[in-house]
């Protein structure tokens, strides 16, 4: 399906670079002009590219939880809180996306969010079929389900060959987070 804007993307893998190519588009479409909103589920408020992102006027960032773990980490009553809240969340920031008439929608994790069981994939393919005709979505995670990638214009493979994590190297502070 050829359109002019408010086209969607995956970014997906399990290779690095799945969130620093969705910050790199927000960031030309910024550049643009274009009014920009970012979330990141499974993710604090303490990202390094959230700094810069900050003191660019068109893009607002919506706040998340201020401490965050993976989801293997979480007890069942934490996963339990966790999918309400990101339901909520994802509400919240979609509403935001149509009612102040953005033009970029970046929502960073969200394929690793549902794949984690703490967001319904049928609200977010809700959501992308009935979206704002010119609001690009960028979305990003893991492994999107086939539903995902059909409902995307652009999906992308970030695969891992190699990465120094496999070698004990703990993520860096301005590269891995």
């Amino acid at each position: 399906m050829l359109k002019g804007t408010g086209l969607v993307h995956i970014y997906y893998g399990d290779g690095k670079g799945k969130t620093t190519t969705g910050m790199g588009l927000t960031i030309r479409a910024a550049g643009f002009g274009y009014k920009v909103l970012v979330y990141q589920f499974m993710k604090n408020n303490k990202t390094s590219e959230r700094k810069i992102l900050e003191k660019v006027d068109n893009i607002r960032i919506i706040d998340g939880l201020e401490e965050e773990k993976f989801s293997f980490q979480m007890t069942q009553e934490e996963k339990a809180e966790r999918r309400e809240f990101y339901k909520q969340q994802f509400l919240k920031v979609t509403q935001i996306a149509k009612e102040e008439g953005y033009d970029v929608l970046f929502m960073d994790e969200t394929i690793y969010t549902i794949s984690a069981g703490l967001l319904d994939e049928k609200v977010v393919l809700d959501f992308l079929k009935d979206k704002p005709e010119n609001l690009e979505v960028i979305i990003t995670g893991n492994t999107p389900s086939q539903e995902l990638i059909d409902a995307a214009d652009y999906v992308s493979e970030i695969r891992k060959i190699k990465h120094p994590f496999n070698q004990g190297q703990a993520a860096r502070d301005g590269i891995e987070r």
